[in-house]
C-alpha cells in the first residue's frame, strides 16, 4: 500500500541515516578514546556528542512540521522538497562544521541557518493554514 504522502518519508529516511552516521561516529570515538560514559574531557568526543544531540534535538520537530505541511495538501511538492533539502543540507553542514571546530565556523552558520530557515518558514506556513481554516 502506497503512502498518501511521499516527501516527508524521503527526508525522514535521509535524516535518520544521518543520525545513525553521527551516532556511529560517537561510538567509534568512545571506543578509540576508551570513554564509557560522558566525554572523558576529550574535545573531539564532546563535539561529536553535541553534533549527534543537536541533530536529535532539531530533526524531529522539523519533520513533524514538514509532514503537517505535506498532509495539508496546500503546499506545492517543490516547496516541500526545498524545505526538506534545507533541513538535510543544514544538518549535514552543521555536523561537518562543528566536527571540525568548536567555534563558529561557516558550516555551523550554514547549518543552523538552513535548519532555522526551514523551521521558521514551515511553522509560519502552518500557522497561516491553521488560521485560514479557523475562518471557515
Amino acid at each position: 500500500m502506497a503512502l498518501p504522502f511521499f516527501v516527508t518519508p524521503l527526508y525522514a529516511a535521509l535524516c535518520g541515516l544521518l543520525l545513525m552516521v553521527l551516532s556511529a561516529r560517537v561510538i567509534l570515538l568512545r571506543r578509540a578514546l576508551k570513554v564509557g560514559l560522558g566525554d572523558g574531557d576529550q574535545p573531539v568526543l564532546r563535539r561529536a556528542i553535541r553534533v549527534q544531540a543537536n541533530c536529535a534535538e532539531y530533526v524531529p520537530l522539523a519533520l513533524i512540521l514538514l509532514l503537517l505541511l505535506e498532509i495539508s495538501h496546500q503546499v506545492p511538492v517543490v516547496a516541500l522538497h526545498v524545505l526538506g533539502l534545507l533541513l538535510l543540507v543544514g544538518r549535514i553542514a552543521h555536523a561537518l562544521g562543528v566536527s571540525r571546530s568548536g567555534g563558529t565556523g561557516l558550516g555551523r552558520i550554514i547549518g543552523i541557518g538552513g535548519t532555522f530557515s526551514m523551521m521558521i518558514v514551515a511553522a509560519v506556513w502552518l500557522l497561516v493554514i491553521a488560521l485560514a481554516a479557523l475562518r471557515v
